[in-house]
């Protein structure tokens, strides 16, 4: 697997449980959510994190990753068409990998 090829999954898979967080009925919590660009700002200014990933989900939902290399925290937030931004999940101790994961099918069969 390239290095593409490894990013492109790890998006395809944190997209794929933002997308299953996103398909959840009911509108999103207004505690987690503000504006883009608000939000933004402030995991950058509290966490220093910025955008490592981003990709389109159901309903022109916007999914990105960020992430930061100082501090390991990580976001996943969804931008809505109305241009609320919420979080869907945060976490500590992010690295971004580039392994070749292609052992882990061998194991698998």
């Amino acid at each position: 697997m390239t290095k593409t090829q490894i990013l492109n999954t790890t998006l395809a898979l944190l997209t794929g449980l933002a997308l299953a967080l996103t398909a959840l009925p009911g509108r999103a919590d207004d505690a987690a959510c503000g504006a883009r660009s608000t939000v933004v700002a402030r995991l950058a200014s509290h966490f220093g994190e910025t955008r490592r990933g981003i990709g389109l989900g159901q309903a022109n939902r916007v999914v990105e990753v960020f992430a930061s290399d100082a501090t390991g925290s990580w976001t996943v937030a969804v931008t809505l068409p109305d241009g609320r931004m919420c979080l869907l999940a945060t976490g500590q101790a992010w690295e971004d990998r580039m392994d070749d994961l292609a052992h882990l099918a061998d194991a698998e069969a």
